[in-house]
């Protein structure tokens, strides 16, 4: 990388930024998940591949600014996974995951505190916003979950979600665009919620139902081709009948 920036090296290289990349950076973080859905191991090796070079890149773009070099991530964070499993790596006693969760949290705070870093403003102030919605919502509830804001059981979760139902089937037939939004983005909070307590990832929920429907419409497609008819062309009743056909093979 260093020889790609360097005067004589690749232009395209050599006029990149920090902000330029980002949207590289999250192009290859997507294509490593999509790998791994698909269980395309060798294509997996291949896409880490360019993950890793996301951290190459941004790590020389800051030695030539003179802030730090490769060497500095990779201490930082052998040193942190060591620091934060002292149940590993010293005496002390972690027996189950939640414990071993419970512990980084503190050890983290320690460190803000050691460093003389401000603490957030508040509890959820910690939570990045450019997450993408599920997960910056399955983070917020989760930290708000931590100090009792939070549901008692699942009936209670599933209770609110017909609740949200309902208010949602309201505003489809009295309210403005912008309150039925509203009322998506309440639902659909909900879910999340239920998610967590179910411990279920709802990011990786979502994904694994858009793979199925991938799946699913594809072999609609394939079928109405090999009628000489296309999606645009067939009844509904035809494609119904080819997506449960998909289902049942499932």
């Amino acid at each position: 990388m260093a020889r790609l920036r360097a005067p004589g090296g690749c232009p395209w290289d050599r006029e990149q930024t920090f902000d330029s990349i980002k949207q590289y950076t999250i192009e290859e973080t997507y294509e490593v998940l999509d790998a791994i859905e698909r269980r395309d191991w060798e294509h997996l090796s291949e896409e880490l591949g360019d993950f890793i070079l996301q951290a190459v890149f941004y790590s020389q773009m800051a030695a030539e600014a003179g802030h730090f070099s490769i060497d500095g991530p990779l201490e930082a964070i052998s040193e942190k996974l060591i620091r934060r499993h002292p149940h590993v790596f010293e005496d002390a006693i972690a027996n189950t995951p939640d414990d071993v969760k419970k512990r980084w949290d503190e050890i983290k705070a320690e460190e803000k505190k050691d460093k003389g870093t401000a603490a957030p403003q508040g509890l959820l102030d910690g939570v990045p916003k450019a997450l993408p919605a599920l997960m910056e919502a399955q983070q917020l509830t989760d930290k708000a979950a931590r100090v009792g804001f939070d549901w008692r059981t699942a009936d209670e979760v599933i209770a609110k979600l017909h609740e949200e139902l309902g208010e949602l089937a309201e505003a489809r037939l009295e309210g403005s665009r912008d309150e039925l939004e509203g009322e998506i983005g309440d639902l659909l909070f909900v879910l999340v919620n239920l998610s967590r307590f179910l411990r279920i990832d709802a990011e990786q929920a979502l994904r694994r139902t858009n793979a199925k429907f991938r799946r699913r419409f594809g072999h609609v497609e394939r079928e109405l081709a090999k009628r000489g008819a296309a999606p645009a062309e067939a009844a509904i009743d035809e494609m119904e009948a080819l997506w449960q056909e998909a289902k049942r093979a499932e």
